[in-house]
């Protein structure tokens, strides 16, 4: 009766744990990461840093694979309808504000997707011409003196320095003109031929460094390592509203394993902590961004609605 209960006992612990078993043994193969952008963006080069680091702790092979195409949901479909066993990842950073822009997604961002852990934030900074502005008060009493006549630039409709400038906009009540562009949206500005713009610090730096851009501030709730001279936007007297976080999140299929996820989290935070990884990742701008896996999965929910308001209340466009 003891040998058999010891047997039953044994089969019931095999069954009742499968996923602590495959969080054990993985990764078992090569493990894709989806970045959905084009290869040599900001997005793309710390994902390959932080992922090969990744490979070399677990002893497997991890690969980036760029999908670009429509705004990244081509990428982002693709990982949401693989296998949800932790061999297919997705490194992207306009997850929650694609579900705010697009009518229509071939996935559903909540509930087809799982963030695990962000790889890091990029502050964004409000950047001008040299000597138009002599602080970011001044750029907005301007706008506020002549609605509408102010311009910005951004890579796009629903890029992040697209809602980062709506953003500052709604919350300093100031309008402005925006102006896409599809190449180098930096070079009119330093030209002096657009007025201003909200990019991620790794975008401007250079250019703030050689005095080609004037940095007004910075988003962000203390001053920037890589421009600790810039004051943020509430030490400008701006509220916390201002601020739009620009941060690189992975994310898994929705029904990957809890233990292969935290294994996941594990690993990759195990990677930041490397001091070759952190010194490259801060060359690229990026700044540490501490969540654990439930707190990320609480930001990422919040940081979808914020999303959406901000979509809705700046009357941006659906796109189709």
């Amino acid at each position: 009766m003891r040998s058999w209960a010891l047997i039953i006992g044994s089969l019931f612990l095999a069954l009742a744990s499968p996923h602590s078993a495959d969080a054990q043994n993985w990764p078992t193969r090569t493990v894709t990461t989806v970045v959905p952008l084009p290869a040599g963006t900001s997005v793309d080069s710390i994902a390959r840093l932080v992922m090969q680091q990744v490979g070399q702790q677990v002893g497997q092979s991890f690969i980036v694979e760029n999908r670009p195409g429509a705004g990244g949901t081509l990428g982002t479909s693709y990982v949401a309808k693989a296998a949800p066993d932790g061999h297919t990842l997705l490194v992207y950073g306009a997850a929650a504000s694609a579900a705010a822009l697009y009518a229509k997604l071939p996935y559903d961002t909540l509930a087809d997707i799982t963030p695990v852990i962000p790889l890091g934030q990029q502050p964004l900074v409000v950047v001008a011409p040299a000597g138009r502005f002599t602080d970011l008060a001044d750029l907005i009493a301007k706008a506020k003196a002549r609605p509408g006549t102010l311009n910005f630039s951004t890579p796009g409709v629903g890029s992040a320095a697209h809602l980062g400038a709506a953003r500052l906009m709604l919350s300093a009540g100031f309008v402005a003109q925006h102006v896409p562009f599809r190449g180098d949206y930096m070079v009119e500005v330093v030209a002096g031929r657009i007025d201003f713009s909200v990019a991620p610090i790794g975008t401007v730096l250079s250019l703030v460094r050689d005095g080609k851009l004037a940095a007004l501030a910075v988003g962000g709730a203390k001053r920037s390592f890589a421009l600790p001279q810039v004051p943020t936007m509430l030490e400008a007297g701006l509220k916390e509203d201002a601020i739009y976080p620009f941060y690189i999140p992975v994310f898994a299929p929705a029904k990957t394993p809890a233990p292969i996820l935290d294994k996941l989290h594990a690993e990759i935070q195990r990677a930041l902590s490397v001091p070759l990884v952190h010194d490259r990742a801060s060359n690229l701008g990026f700044e540490p961004m501490p969540l654990s896996r439930t707190e990320m999965q609480a930001f990422f929910r919040h940081d979808v609605a914020v999303n959406q308001a901000i979509v809705e209340a700046a009357k941006i466009p659906k796109q189709q």
